[in-house]
């Protein structure tokens, strides 16, 4: 029975030291990827509805791909909320490169709209916007990478008729 025991011992003792290499296959070096907002593109613009596509660049530092499976968004425009959620969709940043990755956003400003006419009163104004949210990126365990960027959007681009 002793030997057994022994036994035991040994083989647990073997088992909890090879287990430390596992861990390294888990533990990762890689720097978070860089994401910015680049465009705001207006779809459709209606009083009771607005659609919008997002369109963020993900830069990946790293030597290894980067996979994307979504993200958790809020985007503030000055003070206001314009649209939060979450999207879910798949894409391969490649090594040290960029990728684009969309999100439509459907939104009602009609309650704000006052701030929304004092936001366009002055087209060429600069309006700041606040993004926070999370992206979830890895192929088999899941890594969340925080988001939070500060930036302005000038009205003007957003709206055709001030692009001629």
């Amino acid at each position: 029975m002793l030997g057994r025991w022994r036994t035991f011992q040994l083989f647990t003792l073997t088992l909890v030291l090879n287990l430390g290499g596992c861990a390294s296959w888990f533990s990762d070096d890689s720097v978070d990827p860089a994401v910015h907002l680049v465009k705001v593109e207006v779809v459709r613009a209606k009083l009771l509805e607005q659609k919008f596509i997002l369109h963020f660049r993900i830069d990946n530092p790293n030597d290894s791909d980067l996979t994307v499976r979504g993200m958790e968004y809020r985007i503030h425009l000055a003070d206001m909320l314009l649209a939060e959620g979450e999207h879910e969709h798949w894409i391969t940043v490649g090594p040290k490169s960029s990728a684009f990755y969309r999100i439509p956003i459907r939104t009602n400003l009609w309650p704000r709209v006052k701030d929304v006419v004092k936001m366009l009163k002055s087209p060429h104004q600069q309006v700041p916007y606040r993004l926070q949210g999370e992206m979830e990126t890895g192929l088999f365990i899941a890594h969340y990478v925080h988001l939070e960027r500060n930036g302005v959007i000038i009205p003007a681009d957003l709206i055709p008729e001030h692009n001629r």
